[in-house]
C-alpha cells in the first residue's frame, strides 16, 4: 500500500545553480547530496515540512536524466511514493496492470530501496516506489 509521498523528483541542468535556486525558494538548504552510480546521477535533496524534494544531475550521457533532459528539458522527472514492502507492493501494481521498469527493486538514494513504474501505465508520470532500508 503507498503510504505517502516520499520526494518528488526534479531534473536539472546544473546542480549548483539548483540549490541555489531551490535555497532562495525554500528557506533552506540540502540536507544531503548523493551519487547514484547505478543510476548514473548525482542528486541533492531538500526537506520543507513533511515534503522532500530532490534535485538530480546526469553524471552521463548514458544516464536516464540526461536523456529527459535532452527530450523535455528541467522539471519533474518523478514521484515517489513510500512502501512498507516494497517487493508485495511491485506484485500488487504489476497484478493490477501496471508496468514495472525493474523486476526486483534496486539501491536508490537516501538510503531506499527503488522501483520504478512505466510512465505510459500512470497517466504518463513516472512513479517511483520507496522503501527505507534499515
Amino acid at each position: 500500500m503507498l503510504k505517502q509521498v516520499e520526494h518528488i523528483g526534479i531534473a536539472v541542468k546544473d546542480l549548483g545553480a539548483a540549490n541555489a535556486l531551490y535555497e532562495k525558494l525554500l528557506g533552506v538548504r540540502p540536507y544531503k547530496q548523493e551519487e547514484v552510480l547505478s543510476e548514473n546521477v548525482l542528486t541533492s535533496f531538500f526537506k520543507t515540512g513533511e515534503t522532500k524534494i530532490e534535485l538530480l544531475v546526469a553524471t552521463s550521457e548514458e544516464s536516464a536524466i540526461a536523456k529527459y533532459l535532452e527530450k523535455r528539458g528541467e522539471g519533474i522527472h518523478h514521484i515517489a511514493f513510500e512502501v512498507e514492502d516494497i517487493v508485495a507492493e511491485m506484485q500488487r501494481l504489476e497484478g493490477e496492470g501496471f508496468v514495472l521498469l525493474n523486476k526486483v527493486p534496486k539501491r536508490g538514494a537516501d538510503n531506499k530501496l527503488v522501483c520504478f513504474i512505466h510512465p505510459k501505465s500512470a497517466n504518463g508520470v513516472l512513479v517511483e516506489l520507496c522503501q527505507s532500508v534499515l
